[in-house]
């Protein structure tokens, strides 16, 4: 089985790799490893996904209408996983057609592909944003979206309409993830590959009325959380 995750040098893309390489599924990643935030981190969890097994790179970016077309012509994938896009709600004040690229054409492009190869079944990220101007809380999944606050929020509500569209039209499964604030306790990795964790005091100050349960670790110096309750 193979897998293709956009955005595999982000965050969720990076663990998600992981996990399923960790299970003998063969990952094909793309990233066009834009400067949103530091660039050296993406690099250096690439150079960690290069370390294992079953794993491929290629750096393409989603508004490459060719070199989207060319992947999926030489590349056939069981599943997709969207999770490439131009982040940030208030980036999208400062340069709102980052966001029409990757998040909208982009989008197409690769639904596109999708449907070209016939994948089994197409997972992408959408975004709490899209509740937007919503005043019930708890939010749930059957709440009206139609007053998005932000272009970002307004590109990921589009996401949802054209994978909807193309799931009736072309009988292509997708699946939208509407993610909030995504984190663990491993920020990232160091330019050497080493896991930068949080400090004791940065999660007394996320959490303070929380129980914390520490650990030392070989890797690292003085203590890290590790259950947070």
């Amino acid at each position: 089985m193979k897998v293709l995750i956009t955005g595999v040098a982000g965050f969720i893309g990076y663990h998600l790799a992981q996990r399923l390489l960790a299970e003998g599924v063969q990952v094909y990643g793309i990233d066009n490893l834009n400067n949103y935030y530091d660039v050296d981190l993406k690099k250096a969890r690439l150079a960690q996904l290069h370390s294992r097994a079953g794993f491929t790179f290629q750096f393409l970016d989603l508004a490459d209408r060719l070199g989207m077309a060319q992947l999926f012509q030489e590349q056939t994938f069981n599943y997709v996983v969207n999770l490439a896009a131009q982040a940030g709600v208030r980036y999208s004040l400062q340069n709102p057609l980052a966001y029409v690229d990757s998040n909208l054409s982009g989008f197409v492009n690769l639904l596109e592909g999708c449907r070209q190869c016939q994948t089994q079944h197409l997972v992408f990220a959408s975004s709490s944003s899209v509740y937007g101007a919503n005043v019930k809380v708890p939010f749930a999944v059957s709440d009206r979206v139609d007053h998005p606050v932000s272009l970002y929020a307004a590109s990921k509500k589009a996401n949802e309409l054209i994978a909807h569209v193309y799931s009736h039209l072309y009988n292509l499964p997708a699946t939208g993830l509407r993610f909030f604030t995504v984190y663990q306790l491993q920020l990232g990795l160091a330019r050497g590959g080493d896991p930068i964790w949080l400090t004791t005091s940065l999660c007394k100050r996320l959490r303070p009325t929380s129980l914390l349960t520490f650990t030392t670790s070989a890797k690292c110096s003085g203590t890290l959380p590790t259950l947070m309750t």
